[in-house]
């Protein structure tokens, strides 16, 4: 019994130092607040902040003193999430405006009417993303497209409106799944994905193709950012328990369910590193970067490789339609 006791407790303790050593995520140290800047309202931007960890970090903002834009696909889940924050933060300037990444078109009628209502950008936070096999309304593979793609144009297209704002960022939401990810040129010349199949494993291939798409964009946009005010910041949040596979096969959901308890943290820890990119003082010198658990962290050399960084700029130019 003795024996038994002893083994459980020597399990619990290595559990405790993994968890608190590679699984816990420190918290944003910023203070800021945002109430406005230069006298006026500082709007902020998320994408995917219906849920998880984007719905975590637009409440922190919200909290700060943020305008802040829930551009989502799910009008009632939206809504419902403007209701929480607003009621939780006490603050009413919190927005809900439609947006499917999935579809360029919307993409546009979106950006449209962002730059028609709102006359500052402050912070764009691409946060939304999927781990669902299928295709876009215009033809891309869904997680290629909606994960990288609506980013992509979505970024380009607001991109005047950030420079105009003065001291403005752009914070994309990675994963360090992308160390497994490749680009394929070939592939997505023929198919309009990263790859083809659609197997468990050939998903979370495709997820981290596009997660390491994430990284190239963020490297290449800070190259075209230099000399501006405007700075980009790429991040993993850590392993957190999210909805995002909650349309795959039921299977998988079991044998992920006690992994996700045993070694993923709340959302709202899983925003921290989101928030650190969005809001720390001093980090502009890192444009470019990748975070993870709040700091800078070493790249592959394939996730900075400038020739394919700037192929898939490229790339992503010609099939948005830029």
């Amino acid at each position: 019994m003795y024996t038994g006791l002893l083994i459980a407790g020597g399990v619990v303790a290595i559990y405790l130092i993994v968890y608190n050593t590679f699984i816990k995520q420190r918290r944003c140290k910023s203070s800021a607040k945002l109430h406005g800047k230069t006298d006026r309202n500082c709007f902020v931007y998320h994408s995917g902040a219906n849920t998880g960890i984007g719905k975590a970090a637009a409440l922190d903002l919200a909290k700060r003193g943020a305008r802040v834009i829930l551009a989502c696909r799910n009008q009632q889940r939206a809504e419902a999430a403007v209701c929480d924050i607003k009621r939780e933060s006490g603050n009413d300037e919190v927005v809900y405006m439609n947006l499917d990444l999935g579809s360029l078109q919307s993409v546009r009628s979106f950006t449209e009417t962002f730059l028609k209502t709102e006359p500052r950008l402050d912070l764009l936070i691409n946060n939304a993303g999927i781990f669902l096999q299928g295709k876009t309304e215009d033809g891309f593979g869904m997680i290629f497209g909606v994960n990288h793609l609506g980013h992509f144009l979505l970024t380009l297209l607001l991109l005047e409106r950030l420079k105009e704002s003065g001291s403005s960022r752009v914070v994309n939401v990675s994963s360090r799944a992308h160390i497994y990810g490749s680009i394929d040129f070939n592939c997505l010349s023929t198919h309009k994905e990263l790859g083809v199949g659609d197997t468990a494993f050939q998903i979370f291939q495709l997820y981290s193709h596009s997660k390491l798409c994430n990284v190239l964009f963020t490297h290449e946009l800070a190259k075209r950012l230099q000399g501006t005010s405007v700075t980009c910041y790429s991040l993993h949040p850590g392993g957190v328990r999210t909805d995002i596979a909650r349309y795959t096969r039921i299977w998988w959901k079991i044998l992920l369910i006690p992994v996700a308890l045993l070694f993923c943290v709340d959302a709202d820890s899983g925003a921290q590193t989101t928030l650190h990119c969005a809001l720390q003082e001093g980090i502009e010198p890192l444009s470019g970067c990748y975070f993870s658990n709040s700091a800078v962290a070493d790249l592959l050399p394939k996730a900075k490789d400038d020739a394919v960084a700037r192929k898939l700029w490229e790339v992503s130019e010609r099939l948005s339609g830029l």
